[in-house]
């Protein structure tokens, strides 16, 4: 995946709005009651308003996918916290050459969010799960308590979810940050 594919991408990606209305209603109802329950501490708010280096994004999704739901808004809401995150939308299924080249362990999962930098050039990837999720699924799915389809996501898992999404997002503005390539470009 090189720069100018990358850019490629993200120009013909789209917004959060326009993503959520290419769901059917209870599609976009599920989203936004997710979107809806959580927020940014104001710790969050201050260390998102402190990036300093643009980050070009791309979020491949699907509409219909669970982990999707539970994860997609909260990631919108990390990118609306800093003016500095140029975050953009495409469904996996609409992408095939970009779907087939972040296979994570021999599957076309998602979310998969890629990081780039404000040239485009890749930084990398992360997905389909964060470690929070993963670990709340295996104590879920590994043991005797297996939750109903459907049953609403605790605020708990959703603040803990949006922490990890954040992480990776920090991670990646202090790498850009620490760039030479991108410090000797700034002057900083």
């Amino acid at each position: 995946m090189d720069a100018q594919f990358l850019k490629a991408i993200h120009d013909k990606a789209t917004d959060y709005k326009t993503y959520l209305a290419t769901g059917k209603e209870q599609q976009q109802a599920d989203w936004t009651e997710i979107y809806n329950q959580v927020g940014l501490t104001d710790a969050q708010k201050q260390l998102l308003a402190d990036f300093s280096r643009e980050m070009k994004i791309i979020v491949v999704s699907g509409i219909w996918c669970g982990d999707c739901v539970q994860q997609v808004p909260l990631i919108e809401k990390i990118a609306e916290g800093s003016g500095n995150i140029d975050l953009r939308y495409v469904d996996r299924d609409e992408v095939p050459e970009l779907r087939d080249q972040i296979m994570i362990n021999q599957g076309t999962r998602v979310p998969v969010v890629i990081f780039c930098a404000e040239d485009y050039e890749l930084v990398g990837w992360y997905g389909d799960r964060t470690l929070c999720r993963y670990r709340r699924l295996a104590a879920q799915h590994l043991g005797g308590a297996c939750p109903l389809p459907g049953a609403p996501v605790p605020d708990v898992e959703l603040e803990e979810s949006l922490q990890c999404w954040l992480n990776e997002f920090e991670r990646v503005q202090l790498l850009l940050r620490l760039s030479g390539r991108l410090r000797q470009k700034h002057g900083d």
